[in-house]
């Protein structure tokens, strides 16, 4: 990249940062006019991980940078990467790099499956290009033209009527550009119904309504038109995790956020996500989060008046 190209990338980011800060007046989640546009700001990195399901969406860094954790695979973004998640994936995530004097900015987009859908044949009225089946997270370098029209779709949160009429041009043309760019082909297959993504995402829809009752793998593969080791097999290589680990997952937190949330002990969140022992389900939580649940509570509980205002994106 030469000095001129280099000179005008840094200066699209910094206007970015100048028009999400009038909007992030302090630290916190910010929800915008438009539905599913979110921006955050935190003022210091996190120690604590941040447990919770990311659904369909784009999200880059302005200022600062995180990590995200899929199981056991590390993604890490920051004003040079942006991610995106391609079906609903329970992850831990930190805020890396943040200070009171550059804290961290970011910003998500949820992604509208039927938009892109009715995009597709106007970006790729030929065809696809092929993509390698990959995980729901994928990460590229940003591009000046997203940051730009990112830019842009924030600014237009300033006024009601812009929000409603002209924000989804400039959401239409962000769709465009990121079908345009090197993650085409995953953020098609967001919109393409038949797609392996997509019938994954569908078993991944029923586990996330039904997390508290057995699961049949057999079935779940019957429902999404796939052979049973096929459905594993992709899966597998979506999420980084087989169903059941991926329902195990889901239960766990569910119990974090009702024993945070509604007061309930140990026994009655295990009993109310679907566990009939008690005592599987402590070593479970422990293995996850990294201490049994009554520790684990009290621990978060000491620290809930900082983590409330820390909500990440």
């Amino acid at each position: 990249m030469d000095g001129a190209k280099a000179r005008g990338r840094i200066s699209e980011m910094d206007a970015l940062v100048e028009r999400m800060e009038r909007f992030t007046p302090h630290d916190g989640a910010f929800d915008m006019r438009l539905p599913g546009l979110h921006l955050y700001r935190i003022s210091h990195a996190t120690t604590e991980l941040h447990h919770g399901v990311q659904t369909p969406g784009l999200c880059l860094v302005a200022q600062g940078a995180k990590s995200v954790l899929l199981e056991q695979d590390l993604f890490e973004y920051d004003e040079s990467r942006f991610l995106v998640y391609a079906v609903d994936v329970p992850v831990a995530s930190r805020v890396v790099r943040a200070s009171r004097d550059v804290p961290y900015l970011s910003l998500r987009m949820d992604l509208d499956p039927q938009r892109i859908t009715e995009l597709l044949p106007k970006v790729h009225p030929h065809g696809l290009p092929r993509m390698a089946e990959g995980r729901a997270i994928s990460v590229a370098p940003v591009e000046p033209g997203i940051v730009g029209a990112l830019t842009r779709l924030i600014g237009l949160m300033e006024s009601a009527s812009d929000a409603e009429l002209l924000a989804p041009l400039v959401v239409d043309e962000i769709l465009i550009r990121l079908l345009r760019g090197p993650l085409g082909a995953r953020v098609a297959q967001i919109g393409q119904e038949d797609s392996r993504l997509q019938r994954v995402g569908k078993a991944v829809a029923w586990l996330r309504e039904h997390y508290d009752q057995a699961v049949e793998v057999e079935a779940l593969a019957e429902m999404v038109h796939m052979s049973a080791s096929a459905f594993h097999q992709h899966f597998k290589a979506v999420t980084a995790m087989s169903p059941l680990q991926y329902q195990k997952v889901l239960r766990l937190q569910e119990a974090r956020r009702l024993m945070l949330s509604t007061l309930a002990d140990a026994g009655m969140a295990a009993r109310r996500v679907g566990y009939a022992s008690a005592s599987q389900f402590s070593r479970e939580y422990g293995r996850h989060f990294g201490h049994p649940p009554v520790k684990d509570i009290a621990r978060l509980r000491d620290a809930m008046p900082v983590e409330e205002r820390l909500r990440e994106g």
